[in-house]
């Protein structure tokens, strides 16, 4: 059974929805008036604020002119494997416990998702207070398209990792979001040159709803040359075009893809018809070159 994550009043977030709960609670990416009223009331009213930071959340509370009623824990990478099952037994207990992270959703490239699996597992209740997200704020101004994207949060810092890791990513379509530190940013985009090319679209978001905004667009090389003369600052988020779509070809052209695929023990009308869908030409002209191919006929 799924699980109904609903509140009695939604309007409402002091007025408790049952026995213990949990709520993931975005905070605000830079501007501080974006948080939101819910997120307000519930730092007021909760039981268990899990902060990322205690003390960026103490920053948050005192430019909202909020006061924490609840108790304060510190909940992050490093000790949320041996907190999780105390907060848990909080929220058996009929707390309500908020989570928030540093900026933007909890579990999302932050900590919360432990939190959550846990809960999950557990038959917990979970909701979330959505806000704030420098994923969704990167893809929009980005100038990329929209319509389908996939988040890849943060590459691998070693060189060979993060090759192997854009490999995988190669011939990814949809319109891909990264994080990354400005003092890797370089080598970076260096790699996503390498492996997408010069001319591969990119949008570099730096410092979103702050002061000093900004977003660069243009071409891999056009942005890499940019951060070589530049000493870049602030948080960062990366935007990257998907690759573009790839002339289908003849149906000769994927023969031995079928091949290979019956080679495997695949019959051969479901292979042609998985080739055939995967490359985007027709079944029937498929088989007719798989067959040509095997009686040597033109």
């Amino acid at each position: 059974m799924r699980e109904n994550t609903n509140t009695e009043d939604a309007g409402n977030e002091s007025v408790p929805s049952g026995p213990g709960r949990i709520v993931l609670a975005a905070t605000p990416i830079g501007n501080t008036g974006d948080a939101s009223t819910r997120l307000v009331e519930l730092l007021a009213t909760a039981d268990i604020v899990a902060a990322e930071d205690t003390r960026r959340l103490q920053r948050l509370v005192q430019s909202l002119g909020v006061t924490v009623a609840g108790r304060i824990i510190s909940y992050h990478e490093h000790n949320e494997a041996a907190k999780t099952g105390e907060l848990l037994d909080q929220v058996r207990d009929g707390k309500t416990l908020v989570m928030v992270t540093d900026a933007g959703m909890p579990a999302v490239s932050d900590p919360g998702f432990r939190l959550v699996e846990g809960a999950v597992s557990a038959g917990l209740k979970v909701t979330a207070v959505p806000g704030p997200s420098a994923v969704l704020t990167a893809l929009a101004l980005s100038g990329l398209p929209t319509d389908r994207f996939c988040f890849e949060g943060f590459l691998p810092r070693k060189a060979g990792e993060r090759a192997g890791r854009l490999a995988e990513l190669d011939a990814e379509r949809r319109t891909m979001v990264f994080f990354e530190a400005p003092h890797r940013l370089e080598p970076m985009l260096r790699a996503l040159r390498e492996r997408f090319g010069p001319d591969r679209r990119v949008a570099v978001c730096r410092e979103l709803t702050k002061t000093y905004e900004e977003v660069l667009r243009g071409s891999m090389a056009e942005l890499l040359s940019w951060a070589e003369d530049n000493e870049v600052r602030g948080e960062i988020a990366v935007v990257v075009a998907g690759a573009p779509e790839q002339a289908p070809g003849t149906p000769e052209d994927h023969v031995a893809a079928v091949n290979e695929l019956v080679g495997q023990g695949v019959r051969l009308k479901e292979a042609v018809a998985t080739i055939a869908e995967d490359v985007r030409v027709s079944k029937r002209e498929l088989y007719s070159a798989v067959l040509a191919a095997r009686t040597g006929q033109p």
